[in-house]
């Protein structure tokens, strides 16, 4: 179960870095004012914000609850062992 949420928590994080590199910053109006708005003609006239925003919230989501999976799973650990019915070897003490 762990190694599944593992995984998953992974590629959450590598699509959220992805998404978040995808969008543009604050300050990227001014440049398209300046002429340089062809850039953006791959999401359409409006621009990638509307999409963008709702993956990166719905990616943050699934990332956080990955992440107190985790946190919840590692602090309650199983009691069971692969060694059970097996006795510890007693210490030899040399003389």
């Amino acid at each position: 179960m762990t190694t599944i949420i593992v995984g998953l928590h992974i590629s959450v994080c590598i699509l959220l870095i992805l998404i978040v590199l995808l969008q543009s910053g604050k300050g990227a109006e001014m440049g398209a004012s300046l002429g340089g708005g062809g850039s953006q003609a791959f999401f359409g006239a409006a621009g990638p914000a509307g999409i963008l925003t709702k993956i990166t919230t719905g990616v943050a989501i699934i990332f956080m609850v990955t992440s107190l999976s985790l946190a919840y799973l590692s602090g309650h650990q199983s009691v069971s062992s692969v060694m059970t019915g097996k006795t510890t070897p007693v210490e030899q003490t040399s003389k």
